[in-house]
């Protein structure tokens, strides 16, 4: 499968690596300079998550963020994406470990949606982040290709975030 590294705008000591395991699977894998505890915190409340989620390059406004991050809880964003009505992406929380794991719905995309497992594993206070996301069909991740684009602009702000905490 393809693996490879995306491109992030400023030179980092942990690069981002995005690849293609499967036709139904991607998995992206970071670490950061940060404990577990405060990764998952980025991740779970929604005032962290929207300072770092949105690669500031692509243009986007996120108008809103609601996440009540517990089993059977749901997440909503909305973004203005330059149409009528804002771009909605939501989901339910399947498993919720702080601070090492995170298992969410993304029903967007209705059947065809993803299945997202987030893992944090510490070690000597670096976080390794494994982001593994299934697809329901090789269709499905095709289609959903494009939004890995942005993730190591993403992964950076979180980076920059994380310092601040």
């Amino acid at each position: 499968m393809d693996a490879r590294s995306d491109s992030e705008p400023t030179a980092t000591k942990h690069p981002t690596a995005v690849e293609r395991r499967s036709e139904r699977e991607m998995v992206i894998t970071r670490t950061f300079d940060a404990p577990a505890r405060l990764v998952f915190e980025a991740w779970t409340k929604a005032d962290l998550f929207q300072r770092w989620w949105l690669p500031a390059s692509a243009g986007l406004k996120l108008l809103s963020c609601q996440m009540d991050v517990r089993v059977g809880g749901g997440y909503r964003l909305e973004f203005d994406v330059g149409a009528p009505e804002p771009m909605a992406f939501f989901g339910r929380y399947l498993e919720v470990t702080p601070p090492s794991r995170l298992v969410w719905t993304n029903d967007e995309g209705g059947e065809d949606g993803a299945v997202t497992t987030v893992t944090l594993e510490e070690q000597d206070g670096k976080t390794l982040l494994v982001m593994h996301e299934r697809h329901a069909s090789k269709e499905a991740l095709d289609a959903a290709l494009g939004s890995y684009d942005g993730m190591g602009e993403t992964f950076a702000q979180l980076d920059e975030l994380l310092v601040t905490l």
